[in-house]
């Protein structure tokens, strides 16, 4: 992945929402398509100490809906949860642990809607 997006019909509080819940910090001086946003009002992420390379994964099944998603690397998927309540997201799923208990997930939707992952270690492998 080389580029991820987050629109909303208000960038402001969007870019607010992640900057109290992740500690992101945006160049908004730095100009972007008008079909992408409005001018003046799309802020790039500065690059986060320790980002790596992304991995992803493609999957589903019968009866499932269709939709894209990007991960957030947390310490504690509980409290990233409950933290992007409190900032007014909404909880969808989650804290998930995978069978070997290595991995735990959650997702919630930000104030303007879009579907967001957190992941982060578990406990202990099984």
């Amino acid at each position: 992945m080389v580029h991820f997006e987050i629109v909303g019909p208000d960038a402001a509080a969007l870019r607010a929402f992640y900057t109290e819940l992740f500690g992101w910090s945006y160049d908004i001086d730095s100009p972007v398509a008008a079909e992408v946003s409005d001018a003046g009002n799309y802020g790039f992420i500065e690059p986060q100490p320790g980002a790596g390379a992304v991995a992803g994964g493609v999957g589903g099944g019968r009866g499932r809906d269709a939709y894209a998603i990007f991960y957030v690397g947390v310490g504690d998927v509980e409290a990233a949860l409950s933290h992007a309540e409190r900032l007014g997201g909404t909880r969808v799923m989650g804290p998930a642990t995978n069978p070997n208990g290595m991995l735990v997930v959650g997702q919630f939707r930000d104030p303007a809607g879009n579907l967001v992952g957190v992941a982060g270690p578990g406990d202990s492998p099984q």
